[in-house]
């Protein structure tokens, strides 16, 4: 299989998100399933498509100041609020060099090219394989940094509680939004209205950004009758989600309120 390169690059996918990646892969995330988080990683479905080793994390890096500034020249004309981190991969592996590269693009930035702090947001979704030292902490507050905090209702009770209290502990330094992965459970299922349940208390204690769980008809979710999935269509393309809230927004991301969370 082939490795990811460790070159940082600014892409944009067909939702219409600009993302830079600081690393690629997901070791941990595959640990204990090589299919990645909820049996079904939209990452892990795409790097198995292109022939990529998605088990193994790939640190990527500017290869010289000129490309680090080429790179801050395309963010300066994007047409978003924002960039963002973890499309890939997860910011989280590697903290320090996530930090490293989100100071790159932010400090020492010329004020003809960024007046009144008009930098992008740089939006980090994470599920926390690692946790935030203090001194990083205080490192990010200096940053104009959202990090989104990636939770579901299926998560191992260890696992949740940890990214709860992480985004509740990452409150004072930075913007901090609840990533909620929900699902439509089936409450006939015993396992299914457990988690149906631990999804209700979530929704009732949080404000949280809802996300729908995009789905193949072969997760074990749903061969074992956990959730509900339906057929819609997607940028054009059929797919399979399992949708809490009907009015959650799923589509191009220029027409989103939330933006990841900078809006909110």
């Amino acid at each position: 299989m082939k490795t990811y390169s460790n070159v940082i690059s600014l892409t944009k996918n067909a939702r219409g998100i600009y993302s830079i990646d600081p690393t690629a892969g997901c070791s941990s995330g595959t640990k204990n399933n090589k299919l990645g988080c909820y049996n079904d990683c939209y990452a892990a479905r795409i790097a198995k498509i292109y022939g990529y080793n998605f088990s193994k994390t790939v640190i990527k890096n500017f290869t010289s100041q000129k490309h680090l500034h080429k790179i801050k020249r395309e963010i300066n004309k994007i047409n978003m609020p924002f960039i963002r981190m973890g499309t890939m991969g997860d910011p989280s592996e590697d903290w320090e060099h996530t930090i490293s590269i989100c100071e790159k693009l932010q400090n020492n930035i010329q004020l003809d090219m960024f007046k009144d702090d008009s930098r992008k947001e740089i939006v980090i979704i994470t599920k926390h394989w690692a946790v935030l030292s203090y001194e990083q902490l205080k490192r990010i507050s200096k940053l104009k940094i959202c990090i989104n905090t990636s939770v579901s209702a299926i998560d191992e009770k260890r696992q949740l509680d940890l990214c709860l209290n992480e985004y509740e502990r990452i409150k004072p330094y930075c913007k901090s939004i609840l990533r909620l992965v929900s699902f439509d459970f089936n409450t006939n299922s015993n396992e299914g209205k457990i988690y149906s349940e631990i999804q209700a208390q979530i929704f009732s204690k949080y404000e949280v950004l809802d996300t729908v769980f995009r789905s193949s008809k072969n997760n074990q979710l749903v061969k074992n009758g956990i959730i509900n999935i339906h057929k819609t269509k997607f940028l054009g393309k059929k797919t399979y989600v399992s949708k809490f809230n009907k009015k959650t927004y799923f589509g191009n991301c220029k027409n989103c309120l939330e933006m990841c969370g900078v809006n909110m």
